[in-house]
């Protein structure tokens, strides 16, 4: 599960946003992608990805939790990841696999707006008005500044996230703090100051950086091998 919610969530986003950037949203006359439609295409990107790649982040949450429960004394709930996704069915429907997707999502559509937006926007800002060629010296000033924007973007959401996931709960599953992501978000910002939606910003970036400066290096070099255009 470790390596397939990563690999689902990747592959669609990535396939989306070339998608929506090439043919859905479209180029500018002069070969340009104006940053609005960016920002809209990296969203949708993804959000898309999140969406499909839940079911596999709920179970990888499930069987990290099996861990505590072992530690508890308690019996374990599912003996390996098919039964996890059997299991969740039986008792949800095919519906219980999205459990909990929307903060996900909210989420995703925050960081692939700072990471795939800028990342592009500022790879052919380079391009266009510098003298940097597209290696992978551009690559790596355009992953710096996305992974930078993303971290700036996707902490307030990962703060709003968390704590509706750690808040206690009545017998019914129903939160007792906050009645939704947007309560929650409220809640902070009148109780703690704007400022509280960034606690954890300094190991957030530290570690979107180095993921975003690896992963777009990567990426970039696999598709200049595999004879495909450059992103």
């Amino acid at each position: 599960m470790y390596i397939l919610g990563p690999t689902v969530y990747s592959g669609v986003r990535m396939v989306s946003y070339e998608h929506l950037r090439d043919s859905v949203l479209g180029r500018s006359a002069d070969g340009s992608f104006p940053l609005w439609k960016a920002v809209v295409g990296g969203m949708m990107a993804g959000a898309t990805g999140q969406f499909v790649a839940s079911p596999t982040d709920l179970v990888k949450v499930q069987m990290q939790m099996e861990g505590k429960r072992k530690l508890e004394g308690k019996p374990l709930r599912f003996r390996g990841v098919h039964h996890a996704f059997v299991k969740i069915v039986s008792d949800g429907g095919v519906r219980g696999l999205w459990a909990g997707w929307v903060p996900n999502v909210q989420r995703a559509a925050l960081v692939n707006m700072g990471d795939l937006t800028t990342y592009d926007s500022v790879k052919h800002f380079l391009l266009r008005n510098t003298s940097l060629q597209d290696n992978s010296i551009t690559h790596s000033l355009a992953s710096g500044c996305s992974g930078l924007v993303a971290a700036v973007l996707g902490t307030p959401a990962d703060v709003i996230k968390t704590r509706i996931m750690n808040q206690p709960r009545d017998e019914h599953g129903r939160g007792l703090l906050y009645k939704s992501s947007t309560d929650c978000l409220f809640q902070a910002i009148q109780g703690e100051g704007f400022l509280s939606l960034y606690k954890g910003f300094v190991p957030t970036w530290m570690r979107m950086a180095p993921w975003s400066l690896v992963f777009w290096l990567t990426y970039e070099q696999i598709r200049r091998i595999t004879g495909v255009s450059s992103f």
